[in-house]
């Protein structure tokens, strides 16, 4: 049995598990029943587990692809932890379970992962690059004017002030034939 602590505050973490079931066992295995109950949540030990964030793979559908393209594409697992562990996620057979950090709805939790699971391992995620160049003008460094921040005047047409009155003046009357 692997224990694992999971921080509630964690990202940018995903998580490789191996399912030593029959292909004909995985579903059950890996489904929430209408009862609530879910086999897999059981099998980790885990006190909150977003059905959503649950990647069930069965490495015979990837066809060509290797595992570890997969896990690198779908969920940018990287690192060089990830790098050397590629020769070992590429020889899995069968089905695995990727989970993200998500999958734990941010719940500080221990995983007591037990048979049919066997933690693969643990690898970063790919952080996101920025998309743009950083904005250099006062406004985004949050400096004021001398006059003080200054906002756009409203053009608001008189009659459409006056038309908004009308409107609230009517829906009141209304609320209080129908409620008085």
């Amino acid at each position: 049995m692997t224990s694992m602590l999971i921080n509630g505050s964690e990202t940018g973490t995903v998580r490789l598990f191996h399912l030593d079931l029959p292909p004909e066992a995985i579903e059950r295995f890996t489904t929430m029943a209408g009862t609530g109950e879910w086999p897999l949540k059981y099998g980790l030990g885990a006190k909150t587990l977003r059905p959503a964030f649950v990647d069930v793979v069965s490495i015979r559908d990837l066809e060509d692809m290797p595992l570890s393209r997969y896990m690198a594409e779908a969920h940018n697992a990287s690192g060089a932890d990830f790098n050397a562990a590629r020769p070992q996620i590429d020889a899995l057979k069968g089905h695995v379970l990727i989970l993200p950090s998500q999958a734990f709805d941010n719940t500080t939790q221990t995983l007591t992962v037990a048979a049919p699971l066997r933690w693969v391992g643990t690898f970063s995620e790919l952080a996101p690059k920025a998309r743009g160049a950083r904005l250099r003008t006062d406004s985004a460094k949050g400096i004021e004017s001398a006059d003080g921040p200054v906002s756009p005047p409203l053009n608001i047409p008189k009659f459409l002030i006056l038309a908004a009155i009308g409107v609230v003046a009517l829906v009141a009357l209304v609320l209080v034939r129908v409620l008085g």
